[in-house]
This record gives C-alpha cells, structure tokens and sequence, in this order.
C-alpha cells in the first residue's frame, strides 16, 4: 500500500469527537431468552466508533480492528441503550475509540454499564488511500489518561504484530 499523504493538520481536542448515540432494543435484536445478540451490540459499537472517528479526521474512517469488547451485562428486549465514543488516540493515519455502553430501563430510569469496546479505524482518501489525522489535544486529566492508556496499547498492537509476522 502506497505510503499516506504527508500534511500538517491541526489537533483537535478530544471533545470535538464525541458521539452519544442510542437505540431502545426490540424483540428482533434478541434470542429466545429476551436478551440481544452481542453482535447487535456489537453493530452499534462499531457505528459510534465510525462516527465518532469520522468528526475527528474529517475523512472517512474504516475499522481496522478491535482491540478489546467486553460483554459486562445482558441486555434486554425493552431496554434503550446509550452508546458514547470518542477518540482515545490517534496515531498517523489510525485512531483508537473507546466506546462505552450502558443499558436504561426507561420506566425507571435505572441504568447500568453492560458493554465497553476499544476500536481501532483508519482514515480513507477517495481513493482508498491512507491519510494522515489530525493530532489529539487532551484538555483534561482523564483525557490524558486515556490518550497515554491508548498509546500504550498501540504499541503492544504493534509489538504482537510485529512477533506474529517472524
């Protein structure tokens, strides 16, 4: 693959890629035990991440990988759900997303943490080609934990990367 274009963007801050998005889960998204497919969960994941990704780089994003989904609480069938992202790191021309979601039971307004992703998604030309992304800016103490905690998993990424390929 051709090497990215090479341009100096200006960073954006972390608050600039936020998404919450959010979908009440129905009896077509579940099994026969009234709790929804992961891979329905999954989906939503992935489509806040791609968001989120999108309002960062300005390009279209594609995901590359998930580095990390965890499953901490069923889902059921009536609950709505909140999905919120934003940009952890960024690389050159790849970011890491971490989304969050969390299950409402609307008659109550109870709520509880039932999946967290990191998704990693690559920024696209018109042609397909990798482009750069514009640099992250941190503005909080949370958001420079998650930054260093994201840069710290990109380079075990690489380093399995790299051992797999011997």
């Amino acid at each position: 693959m051709p090497e990215p274009e090479e341009t100096t963007l200006a960073a954006k801050p972390v608050a600039l890629s936020k998404i919450i998005y959010g979908q009440l889960m129905e009896p077509p998204q579940a099994n026969v035990y009234g709790t929804v497919h992961g891979g329905e969960i999954m989906k939503l994941v992935d489509t806040a991440a791609g968001s989120a990704a999108i309002k960062h780089a300005g390009r279209i994003c594609v995901t590359a990988s998930v580095d990390r989904m965890d499953f901490i609480a069923p889902v059921h069938v009536g609950e709505f759900l909140h999905v919120r992202a934003s940009v952890n790191y960024v690389h050159r021309t790849s970011m890491e997303v971490g989304v969050r979601v969390d299950a409402e039971v609307l008659v109550t307004g109870s709520t509880r943490h039932v999946a967290s992703a990191y998704v990693i998604l690559v920024a696209l030309d018109e042609a397909g080609r990798h482009v750069t992304v514009p640099a992250l800016l941190a503005e909080s103490d949370d958001e420079r934990r998650r930054m260093a905690a994201g840069a710290e998993r990109y380079r075990l990424r690489r380093e399995q990367r790299t051992r797999a390929a011997r």
